[in-house]
This record gives C-alpha cells, structure tokens and sequence, in this order.
C-alpha cells in the first residue's frame, strides 16, 4: 500500500510517500519547505504569511515527492492529510488541497490529528527507511501500554496509549506549552525565532553549577511538586522577563544570557521529566515515548533517558528520529497507515472529500 501524506499545520509545507507492506513502513520520500526564515523577522510564524507561502510551495513540494518515489498518482493508494489542531489559514491550504486530490485521482482520503502524527514518528526512522519495532539506543520493543509525553510548540501533554489510536490525556498544560514558552523566553532575550534551538545553543556555554554560578539564577519549577500530572510554564516565562527586567543592562552579556538559558532549559526539564516519571510510577507502562519538537531537545532526551534508568528496571524508552521530531508529512502517513487498518468500512473514504474540514481546535481521541 502507498500513502500519500499532507502536513501544513504551522509554516513548513511537507509531502511524504510511504510504502506499508507486512506491517512495516517504507520512507519513499519525505519533502519539506522551511518558512523559518520568513517569518524570523517577526518573531513568530504569521498565519496569513503561512498560508500563503504554503499556497506558493505546496505542487512544488507535492512535484518533488512524488519525483524522489519515483511514482505517480496512479500508484497512490491513500491521502493523509493533517486536519488539525494548528493554524486555520495554513490547514486550510493542506486540507483542500488533499481534498482536490482525491475527487481528482478518486484516492480515499483520511484527516489525522497533529500529535498523533508526532506519536506515530517514533515508528519511523533514518537508518533503514523502514519502520522501526524496537529502540534506537537499546534491544527493547516498543510494547503497550505507552506513556507518551508530546512536547511541541502548541502541545504539553502526557497521554496513555493501551492500544494503537487508544489516547487518554492523564495531564497537559493549563496555559503556556513548552515549546511556546521557549519561544517566549528566546524574544525575551533577543535570541530570535525558533527559539528552542537558539536557548538550546546558548545553555551549552553556561560551564555548569558545579564551576559555579557568576549571576545566581534561580527560576521556579512550577507545578513539579502538585498531585496531578498537569504542566504549566507561563510562570517560568514570566519569572524570566522578571530577571531580565531587574538587570536589562546585563542582556548584551553573554555569560548573563548563557546562565539564563542553561536555568531556563533545566528548569522546564526538570518539571517535564519529574512528570513523566511520577506518572510512570502510578500507571505502570511498558514504554516511555517521547513526541513533538520539543522532543528534539538533546537534554531533554538525555535527562529523561537517564531519569528512566534510575526508576525502572525494564522500561523501554522511544525518541524518534531528529528528522521527525519537527513537522513533517512522513508522520502523518504512519499516522494514517494505522487508521487505515483500523477501518472496517473503508468504502466511505472515496467520498471523504465531501465532507472533511479543517479544524484548528481538534481533540485528540
């Protein structure tokens, strides 16, 4: 079977080709167009500026995959088309144009959630361009349940999986999510956009507690002590722009923004791992899977890997690929390979066309 996969939530236009056989997933292609550069200049993605951007790339894109496969519409089995959550200008151009595909080549054609695609980029991978059914670091298979920690721009959640396309969301945030908070944190600094990247680069040049601390910063870790696995983060943002307001004439320091973003990284760190490991504890699943861009965060996949190490005996823990850890199509034709098999009517899916919408408020179910 050929999946044809559609991703334009946010500001990267990407179309993905992947091959099911046996239950396994082949990578054919998996084409992106980055819009960082445009919209760095403001500090964030700008939704009209997306969307017309992913107007401008998306048969360029949608050309080139079907190119590198070295197929054709003919050869398409299924569309996958991400139908939300994320910006509504941008989804809008994904979605018709998945839709205009499929009343054109008459392709069934399915809507996949965001961060399910995010979830289902741990089945994918870069070394074989085959999907993987064990760890990249270890013998372990991924086994259910799950216990998947989404951390994305948009997304702070933890979610139980006791089955394929099974989600129970046992904790999110209840204002800012992590990957905003780092874009937050990043333009508080003067660091640009995206910020993750930026804070992530300048923390490696604080030396570490150990050498001593020059300025003494110390920010909250909010909620890393509630009963519930809920997160917030719009605190440690707000404890930031507090810190920089006290001492403005230091943020031309180098050393002052270097021990910031160190602080700030771990500090979001701290809390994310401290609740993912306390949920372990309680619900007792077989893996540990991290998922979202977010999940791209080296010390985040170093200090949880580490935190599961010191907890668990036999735990398998699952990061996905740097190549599908940020958006990308790929995730989203897994996505919708599963849901494909999942279906027993799958007749309704040659006039899906008709009827699916984008919806930039989707529900994870």
């Amino acid at each position: 079977m050929i999946i044809l996969g559609i991703e334009t939530s946010c500001d990267d236009t990407s179309v993905a080709i992947l091959k099911e056989a046996g239950g396994k997933l082949k990578i054919l292609s998996n084409i992106i167009s980055s819009q960082v550069n445009l919209h760095a200049k403001w500090g964030g993605v700008v939704p009209n500026l997306a969307a017309r951007e992913h107007l401008k790339n998306m048969m360029p894109v949608l050309d080139t995959a079907l190119e590198k496969s070295s197929l054709s519409f003919k050869n398409i089995d299924l569309i996958a088309v991400t139908r939300g959550p994320g910006l509504i200008p941008a989804l809008l151009i994904g979605t018709t144009t998945a839709k205009a595909l499929s009343y054109l080549h008459k392709k069934p054609l399915l809507g996949i959630h965001h961060i399910e695609g995010h979830i289902y980029a741990n089945l994918l991978t870069d070394k074989t361009g085959i999907a993987r059914s064990g760890m990249s670091n270890t013998k372990q298979k991924i086994k259910f349940p799950i216990l998947c920690l989404v951390v994305s721009g948009g997304h702070t959640q933890l979610i139980l999986m006791k089955k394929h396309l099974n989600y129970a969301i046992i904790g999110e945030t209840l204002d800012d999510a992590a990957g905003e908070a780092f874009d937050k944190v990043a333009r508080i600094l003067g660091l640009g956009y995206p910020g993750g990247p930026a804070i992530a680069l300048r923390a490696t040049e604080f030396p570490s507690r150990q050498a001593g601390s020059k300025f003494k910063i110390s920010l909250p870790r909010p909620m890393i002590d509630s009963d519930n696995f809920n997160f917030s983060f719009s605190g440690l943002k707000t404890a930031v722009l507090y810190e920089t307001k006290k001492h403005p004439h230091l943020l031309k320091n180098k050393k002052y923004i270097a021990e910031i973003c160190h602080e700030f990284q771990q500090s979001a760190t701290d809390v994310l791992v401290s609740k993912t490991i306390a949920a372990a504890k309680k619900l007792k699943p077989k893996t540990i899977l991290l998922a979202g861009g977010v999940s791209a965060n080296a010390e985040l996949r170093s200090q949880m890997k580490r935190a599961i190490e010191k907890n668990f005996k036999n735990m398998a823990y699952s990061i996905p690929d740097m190549n599908y850890s940020m958006d990308n199509a790929a995730m989203i034709a897994a996505a919708g390979a599963y849901r494909w098999k999942s279906l027993k009517n799958k007749t309704k899916l040659m006039s899906a066309w008709k009827n699916l919408e984008a919806e930039p408020n989707l529900k994870l179910s």
